[in-house]
């Protein structure tokens, strides 16, 4: 008997909907990075530092949550995380209004937020089978990516109506929906607590496991490539959109929407790419994603003056690719490590990966605050970009080394 498609499984749809609203305030700093920098007088690293206060705290929460699951079950920190996170956006919503203030809540946002991933992917891998595991994590990241682009496209329309200010506070109260669809859809899924004191250690596990080993590293790249992309994207097509001589304004606004387009697409990557990895295998997969990544980051930055079409055009691709492995890499070490042991390699996993993507935002503002060419000039954005393949290249390196069991 065939088996229904996953988009019409109730318990997943739900929950990517409910993730949806969780991340509607991801990518409003970034959205309103151009106007942050001119109203407060920031330098690029100061603008970078708070994408990165918010990944460094991002990457401890989710550490932390990852551990929590093996020890009071996923469905439990599932939920508990959501309903702080919706809490911390209110406060980020009405309160942030410097540049003290936005690296201070926006980092709490990242505090609270990490629960609503890593221990998802948990929860997806006790419920399906290997098999259609791929898809199934797929589908739970593009809800991630449909997120940042409903985050990006209200942050657009908010800004256009009142700036920054409506555009922090819109989407701060959003996330509240979200919990409130989490906790009714998990209220009556069981809280599995693995029993710790079985099987080999968290120690061997690492030691002996050169898969595990490689999937760790391969995401830690990816991270970094992934992380920064995002973190820029939006203040590069701005930037690319005021050198050929577009209102301030207009680009802005014009550069939310096309990034939470490239989102958009992002979403149709992981399920489309988890799939693919279910029917192809994980190696396959994440040895082209890495390798496009890298080329597309080494040439995209140098692209600032090129036409409209052909630069969000290429946006797209890269949005589609640098996503694409994030639900292969998920699926894979969920096949390679014991449940029981899951959450605490997902903890080391993210604090590696989200502390690499802590880290190339602010070695990308590092770059054009040091070149000195001005942020819209192509002899800056270029190398900035060029950081990012770094990512690229360690992730294919790392996907070759895989050996799926």
């Amino acid at each position: 008997m065939m088996k229904k498609p996953l988009w019409r499984d109730g318990w997943l749809m739900a929950i990517c909907i409910g993730r949806i609203f969780m991340y509607m305030n991801f990518m409003v700093y970034a959205a309103c990075l151009p106007i942050l920098r001119s109203e407060w007088g920031m330098s690029a690293t100061q603008a970078g530092s708070i994408a990165s206060g918010f990944s460094i705290c991002y990457a401890a929460s989710l550490a932390v949550a990852s551990w929590l699951a093996d020890h009071f079950g996923a469905r439990r920190i599932f939920v508990l995380s959501a309903v702080l996170s919706a809490a911390t956006s209110l406060v980020f919503g009405f309160f942030a209004r410097d540049y003290l203030t936005t690296l201070l809540f926006y980092s709490l946002i990242g505090v609270t937020q990490g629960g609503v991933y890593t221990p998802g992917i948990v929860l997806m891998a006790e419920r399906f089978p290997v098999v259609r595991r791929g898809g199934a994590v797929g589908w739970f990241i593009a809800s991630t990516s449909l997120g940042f682009a409903s985050s990006l496209a209200v942050s657009g329309v908010l800004i256009a109506l009142g700036g920054y200010k409506l555009a922090f506070i819109g989407t701060g109260i959003l996330p509240s929906a979200g919990a409130l669809i989490l906790w009714i859809t998990l209220r009556r899924t069981p809280n599995v607590v693995h029993d710790l004191s079985t099987g080999i250690s968290l120690t061997a596990v690492l030691k002996n496991g050169r898969n595990v080993r490689s999937l760790v590293a391969g995401y830690t790249w990816h991270c970094w490539e992934l992380l920064g992309m995002w973190a820029w994207a939006p203040a590069f097509l701005a930037a690319s959109l005021v050198f050929s001589g577009t209102a301030s304004l207009r680009s802005e606004e014009f550069a939310a929407y096309c990034v939470a387009a490239m989102h958009i697409v992002g979403a149709v990557a992981s399920p489309t790419m988890g799939h693919l990895s279910d029917l192809l295998g994980r190696r396959a997969v994440l040895t082209g994603l890495g390798a496009a990544g890298a080329l597309l980051s080494m040439i995209f930055g140098w692209l600032i003056a090129a036409p409209l079409p052909i630069l969000v055009g290429l946006m797209l691709i890269y949005g589609f690719v640098v996503i694409g492995d994030s639900p292969v890499l998920s699926a894979a070490i969920t096949e390679v490590v014991a449940p029981n042991r899951l959450g605490s390699v997902l903890a080391i996993r993210s604090l590696l990966g989200f502390g690499a993507g802590a880290v190339s935002p602010v070695a990308f503002g590092l770059v054009l605050d040091y070149l000195r060419f001005g942020d819209h000039a192509a002899l800056a954005w270029g190398p900035a970009f060029m950081v990012f393949a770094i990512g690229g290249f360690g992730a294919t390196w790392y996907a070759w080394r895989f050996r799926r069991p």
